[in-house]
């Protein structure tokens, strides 16, 4: 299959999944906000640090309030990490390889760039937000579940599904590090387990922590769990061994194979459960180097130079 091909494949679903995770983020921050004990205010800038938009969100804001960070995340057209850019950038890409995608996948994915556009009012407005959050997550799962279901499962495919692999690890190893760290900025642990669950929750993980390791909520198990469950498929260790089993399907694939060991072995290598502020910190930026590097590598390894866009370059 061309290069070509591949990676608008791979961008695609990319998008697909930064959307969802998105609206995943947004959706849980603000069941947080609810569950709080008043006076304990955790805002909407931890968000902004987790896509790692800072420095783009304060060109155009001056503070944090919620409306300011909703339509960061939501609505804005420069951010290559608000859902309505990633499902712009999604259905452009799509719109390119129309011939290779299945029917229905092109379908649903215009209509949910249509549905996310002409109701992006109701994602700031605080009645609406739920059920328009509920349907961008409800139909991103959809068209990914479409295309595992429709699509001959041939190199696009495996493509498409790194690159929602890829995606999903960075996200899972943001939530972890911003959350753990930054979320609940005071000294009473008494409000540890309503963070920690928060985390769980952003990832949709907190039923399937449940069941794997009993009802008791820790910071420990849950960061074990998160980076390397072999079963969660949103843990990163998960994501990234699915990685390889694809990589291994594909020729010459011996340099992104090493990338993607090398950041295993990193996972594997330490004690994430006993890892301190600081040290977490260094361990994740570490990490999410060398989920960059994976993904730098299987680009120059199968992607055609200067062919991305400058979204997708700067994503």
């Amino acid at each position: 299959m061309l290069s070509r091909v591949v990676e608008t494949l791979y961008w695609t679903s990319r998008y697909i999944e930064r959307a969802e995770d998105i609206a995943r983020l947004i959706d849980v921050n603000n069941h947080l906000l609810l569950d709080l004990p008043k006076g304990i205010l955790t805002g909407w800038e931890p968000l902004i640090d987790i896509i790692g938009g800072r420095e783009q969100f304060l060109q155009s804001y001056s503070d944090f309030q919620e409306s300011n960070a909703l339509k960061f995340l939501i609505t804005e057209e420069q951010s290559p990490s608000s859902i309505l850019s990633s499902l712009w950038s999604a259905r452009e890409n799509a719109r390119t390889v129309r011939d290779i995608l299945p029917s229905e996948v092109w379908q649903r994915l215009n209509a949910l760039y249509h549905y996310a556009k002409d109701n992006q009012h109701e994602g700031i407005n605080k009645r609406g937000r739920a059920s328009y959050l509920e349907s961008i997550i409800r139909q991103t799962q959809g068209i990914q579940g479409t295309l595992a279901g429709t699509m001959n499962h041939d190199s696009g495919y495996q493509f498409a599904c790194m690159g929602l692999l890829i995606e999903r690890a960075d996200m899972t190893s943001r939530i972890i590090d911003v959350r753990s760290t930054n979320l609940l900025s005071i000294d009473d642990n008494s409000f540890d387990k309503i963070q920690w669950v928060s985390v769980l929750h952003s990832l949709s993980a907190h039923q399937t922590y449940r069941q794997d390791r009993g009802v008791q909520v820790s910071r420990p198990d849950i960061l074990n769990f998160l980076f390397k469950s072999e079963t969660f498929p949103r843990s990163v260790l998960f994501c990234l061994n699915e990685v390889k089993t694809t990589l291994q399907k594909q020729p010459n694939s011996e340099g992104c194979i090493e990338a993607v060991n090398y950041a295993c072995n990193r996972i594997n290598d330490v004690s994430v459960e006993g890892l301190r502020h600081s040290d977490l910190q260094q361990f994740v930026d570490d990490l999410q180097v060398d989920i960059a590097r994976l993904h730098n590598v299987i680009a120059a390894n199968y992607f055609l130079p200067g062919l991305m866009t400058q979204e997708q370059s700067s994503a």
